[in-house]
């Protein structure tokens, strides 16, 4: 049975939600939302593929991977081997935005640097119907990603990607600037479920895991428009050393912290005036 075959897996896989990672394997497996085998299949028989996404993922395979798609903010990101696995500490910067434009209209333009799947820009674009917005990457791979994302969500027509180095060539203003940079040092040790499949592109930045930082903060000024906001992810050590960047560039850090309570963004803003 369903319930059974999950809860076997569940005792298994070493990981920090061994219940949900069985369950969402089984809904896979069973081609079914995951609300519908709670409420509906728990005494089904249990599929013979299942056993087979369960070793995947005993493997440390990202349940992502496995499943190709996870949920992130109000939209769902197909993802595969070789783009970032959206995590749920990265809405923090889609929360952040949506503190600032509170009362207003929204914006109408925003950048997403570095936008893998398209994880950020297409959960702001869900969030604000009249914004477009331009997603940058410098991966092929990522760019394919985001582009049957935005496809499949239905907003491809409000969304341009482009293969490129960060900011670089990137011309005019946005209202919405949002970031989330590999930050992980050379010397920090990984789990084997992101060191053995996630790309060491969209983690590893340099020595310390600032590289990345010290090369998108300076464009942040003229990228701005007046009232903008420009929101970047951080490593939860990283809350002083960031801050410090973001000041040498003119700009006024605020930190945001995750659901854990730990700096997970900092945020600058462009006054109207």
């Amino acid at each position: 049975m369903v319930r059974a075959a999950i809860a076997n897996a569940a005792s298994r896989i070493a990981s920090a939600t061994p219940r949900l990672d069985a369950e969402l394997l089984m809904a896979h497996a069973l081609g079914v939302s995951h609300q519908d085998l709670l409420l509906k299949h728990l005494g089904d028989p249990a599929p013979a593929s299942f056993d087979a996404l369960v070793q995947r993922r005993l493997n440390h395979e990202p349940v992502a991977y496995i499943t190709g798609s996870r949920g992130f903010w109000s939209v769902e990101i197909g993802v595969g081997p070789g783009v970032l696995v959206p995590r749920a500490d990265s809405e923090t910067l889609i929360e952040a935005g949506v503190a600032h434009f509170v009362g207003t209209d929204g914006p109408k333009r925003v950048l997403d640097l570095g936008t893998g799947p398209g994880t950020l820009l297409l959960a702001a674009l869900a969030e604000w119907p009249d914004a477009t917005g331009l997603g940058v990457d410098a991966s092929d791979i990522s760019i394919d990603y985001a582009r049957a994302n935005a496809d499949a969500l239905g907003i491809a027509s409000r969304v341009d990607l482009r293969r490129g180095d960060w900011a670089h060539d990137v011309d005019g203003q946005f209202d919405l600037i949002l970031c989330n940079p590999p930050y992980i040092g050379i010397a920090e040790e990984l789990g084997p479920e992101v060191r053995d499949h996630e790309p060491p592109s969209a983690l590893i930045a340099g020595a310390d895991g600032l590289d990345d930082y010290r090369r998108i903060i300076p464009d942040l000024p003229r990228l701005l428009a007046p009232g903008g906001i420009a929101v970047l992810e951080i490593g939860w050590t990283q809350a002083e050393a960031v801050s410090q960047l973001m000041r040498a560039a003119g700009l006024d850090p605020v930190l945001h912290h995750d659901l854990g309570g730990r700096p997970r963004a900092v945020a600058a803003k462009m006054p109207l005036s």
